[in-house]
C-alpha cells in the first residue's frame, strides 16, 4: 500500500512541476502579436529636436539614427542614406530610387533600440545651392529566406536649405 501512495506522490509532484513550468515559459518569452520595426532621426546629441536647417556642399552633417526591433527575434538592419529633394521621397512600398551615398549597418535584439552617431556627407548636385535638399534615411532589414536586403518600407527625412552661392 505504500508504494502505490508513493507512486501516486511522484505522478502528483510531477504534474506540479510541469504545470509550474509551462506558466512560466509563457511568462518569460511574450507573444510578438504585431510584430514591428522603426526608424527615427534625432540631432547630433542623440535627441529629438534642435535639427540643423542649413547644410554646407561636401560638408558633413552630424546626426543620430534610432533603430527599434519589435519582430520577435534578432534582426540585421541597414540605414541607406540618400539626398535628393522631396519629390524624391520614398513610399511605404517603394524605395527612393535615388543612389545610396552611406550604409549603416546594425544588429538588434527582440525588443530593444540602437542609436548610431554618425557622420552623413551632403553630397548635392551645384544646382541645389541655395535651394531645398531633403536628407533621407530608409530602414532595410535583411530577410535571411530570401537571403537579400528588404525594403522596409519605413524612412526618415530631413529638409534642410543648401549654403552657399552658385558659381553660374
Amino acid at each position: 500500500m505504500n508504494v502505490i501512495n508513493d507512486e501516486v506522490f511522484a505522478v502528483i509532484l510531477a504534474l506540479t512541476v510541469v504545470g509550474s513550468v509551462i506558466p512560466a515559459l509563457i511568462i518569460l518569452r511574450p507573444e510578438v502579436t504585431e510584430p514591428f520595426t522603426s526608424i527615427g532621426l534625432l540631432n547630433s546629441e542623440c535627441k529629438i529636436g534642435d535639427y540643423p536647417s542649413y547644410v554646407i556642399p561636401r560638408d558633413d552633417i552630424d546626426l543620430c539614427i534610432q533603430v527599434f526591433n519589435y519582430m520577435g527575434y534578432p534582426i540585421l538592419a541597414q540605414v541607406r542614406y540618400k539626398v535628393g529633394t522631396a519629390k524624391d521621397l520614398p513610399t511605404n512600398t517603394i524605395p527612393s530610387a535615388l543612389s545610396i551615398i552611406k550604409n549603416i549597418t546594425v544588429i538588434v535584439p527582440h525588443n530593444a533600440e540602437k542609436l548610431v552617431k554618425a557622420r552623413f556627407p551632403v553630397i548635392v548636385d551645384e544646382s541645389m545651392i541655395g535651394k531645398n535638399a531633403t536628407l533621407i534615411f530608409e530602414l532595410w532589414i535583411y530577410d535571411n529566406v530570401k537571403n537579400e536586403w528588404v525594403y522596409s518600407g519605413e524612412w526618415v527625412h530631413l529638409h534642410v536649405r543648401v549654403a552657399g552661392v552658385p558659381l553660374t
